[in-house]
């Protein structure tokens, strides 16, 4: 599907964002990547850049309940037999403004038996001296309460030394384990002792990551910084958000399908909920008739 481009630049930050799923296509630097983007022929692979609502991550076999009635999505990750990063990442959005250095499209995400509420989405993407920013409403403009959940899917680049090069600072306590064959959530267990550890950044070597984790730490702003940087080249790339987001995924992008694009860029992605919380509630956003949320977060380069 032809989708069409919007670019915006300015504090150096160059930004492509697309009317097709508001994905991400391209983000750089005074010309250095800061993330893993894709041509503009090009369909998205791999969720990069991706805009995911009305929930992050999986749903298991698509079926969860919500207000004492049951439904079931179409399963999208039919390898795991589950529905995968919600329901606005392959349509078209709308454009509302467009400047030299900022860009707003809408969605509005439709009643359907599978999630038979109306959500009406805003996204701003900007970019200034602080970085790329993502600044994101939701509205819930149905008559009935909507469960929702929100997070970016950019795989961010630190540099042009290998992933396994890259150093990682990821200050969190506690990791969400997974299931090795579905990724499916287990428990959650303290990063300490574990390989999932980086609350004191090193390297990243040849773990492999693709897990939520929370328990964050804050600046005095309640802001949480994730940073992956490339020492032999001096750069890096960094992900800042508050406290509207208490979870972040981490995926190393292990891919063994696609060996082509396998440890190409480090996902991270701020969550306002954890992987399967229309089941278990957890943290989920319950938005009532005529209810608003707002979230967001920045991209910066180091």
């Amino acid at each position: 599907m032809t989708s069409p481009d919007y670019r915006i630049e300015g504090g150096g930050y160059t930004a492509v964002v697309l009317g097709l799923g508001a994905a991400v296509r391209e983000l750089t630097y005074e010309g250095r990547p800061l993330v893993v983007g894709f041509g503009a022929d090009e369909e998205m692979p791999n969720f990069r850049g991706a805009f995911v609502a009305p929930w992050p991550n999986r749903i298991a076999d698509g079926r969860y309940s919500f207000d004492g009635s049951s439904y079931e999505l179409p399963i999208n990750e039919p390898e795991r037999a589950t529905a995968l990063h919600g329901l606005v990442f392959d349509v078209p959005w709308t454009l509302v403004d467009h400047t030299a250095s900022a860009v707003t499209l809408t969605c509005v995400i439709a009643p359907t038996d599978a999630y038979p509420f109306e959500v009406s989405l805003e996204a701003r993407f900007s970019v200034g001296a602080e970085g790329f920013r993502t600044d994101v409403t939701a509205v819930n403009t149905g008559d009935r309460r909507a469960p929702y959940g929100v997070c970016p899917h950019p795989y961010l680049v630190a540099g042009p030394s290998p992933l396994d090069e890259w150093v990682l600072e990821l200050p969190a306590a506690t990791v969400l384990t997974v299931t090795p064959d579905r990724l499916l959530p287990v428990a959650k267990e303290p990063v300490a002792g574990t390989p999932f550890d980086f609350r004191t950044a090193h390297p990243l070597a040849d773990v492999q990551i693709d897990h939520a984790f929370t328990d964050l730490t804050r600046d005095d702003s309640g802001r949480t910084t994730v940073r992956v940087t490339d020492p032999a080249h001096g750069t890096g790339s960094a992900v800042v958000w508050d406290e509207s987001c208490p979870w972040v995924q981490i995926h190393t992008a292990d891919l063994p399908l696609k060996p082509e694009s396998t440890r190409l860029g480090l996902a991270v992605e701020p969550m306002t909920c954890p992987p399967g919380a229309f089941t278990t509630g957890e943290d989920l956003v319950v938005l009532e008739p005529g209810g608003t949320h707002r979230t967001g977060w920045t991209i910066t380069a180091l």
